[in-house]
């Protein structure tokens, strides 16, 4: 099962950014997606008429604050050769990248966007692998074979069409408190833990949110206008979440689709 078929699913980001061009440009040019709708004011970038990243353009906005928001925004991509593919191509732009790591679940690529927002480009390995105890899935960070990633690894012609957002990492004050929100208001289950970090999925899949407290423990409510996060799109199946608004206690909006009726 894809994680876009799971009873809840990531849908689409939004971002607010002091230079849409520049922002709108990387999402294009080094990430792969395709520019869906342009105006003076926002951004739609995504496959197949799927809109994936929303960009918002605020010029008075505040930098990205180091308080509570997004850590990242992941990209999940088809297969090992599609993420070799990237990886190479990267590498031949000069993109800098701040990581690389197996996590037993996924081999994963680590960046950030020109305004400081965590990207994260990664492809699962097969399910059938994951260690699971329960609803629980072992998850580790170690090493990745670049080497091995890169061997088999296909042209790259920008982002696959079946590419999704697979998860989203946020930054909040306090895990427990997150936790509460995420199972209890937005109804995932935890599926892994450490004392600073909490990870959440639905379906089975390891994860589609995650929260830690690595760079923002004791985070009041994130200030206003700042760049950074603006919302998370939830895609629900009836019987999971009602369509809606929810709040977490530290100012994320999280926007409630039913999936079958979700909007490019």
């Amino acid at each position: 099962m894809a994680t876009s078929d799971a009873p809840i699913s990531i849908g689409q980001v939004a971002l607010t950014v002091r230079d849409l061009d520049k922002t709108a440009a990387f999402y294009e040019d080094v990430i792969g997606l395709g520019l869906i709708e342009r105006s003076g004011e926002s951004a739609r970038l995504g496959t197949d008429s799927a809109t994936l990243i929303e960009l918002r353009l605020d010029r008075q906005a505040r930098p990205f604050p180091e308080e509570a928001g997004l850590f990242h925004t992941a990209f999940l991509l088809p297969t090992q050769q599609d993420l070799g593919a990237w990886l190479i191509y990267a590498a031949e732009r000069g993109v800098q990248l701040d990581g690389a790591s197996h996590h037993g679940v996924s081999e994963a690529l680590y960046l950030n966007d020109p305004e400081g927002n965590g990207i994260e480009i990664y492809r699962d390995l097969p399910r059938e692998t994951w260690k699971r105890q329960g609803d629980s899935v072992q998850m580790t960070t170690r090493p990745l074979d670049m080497k091995s990633l890169t061997e088999n690894a296909t042209q790259w012609q920008g982002a696959p069409q079946s590419t999704v957002i697979g998860h989203v990492h946020l930054r909040v004050g306090d895990v427990r408190e997150a936790a509460q929100f995420i199972t209890q208001d937005l109804g995932m289950v935890q599926t892994f833990g450490l004392p600073s970090a909490r990870w959440f999925g639905s379906g089975g899949y390891h994860h589609h949110l995650a929260a830690n407290e690595w760079q923002s423990k004791r985070a009041g409510n994130r200030s206003k206008g700042t760049t950074g996060l603006a919302s998370v799109e939830l895609l629900a199946k009836p019987e999971s979440l009602t369509p809606g608004r929810l709040v977490d206690p530290w100012g994320t909006e999280f926007k409630i689709t039913a999936a079958q009726a979700r909007a490019a």
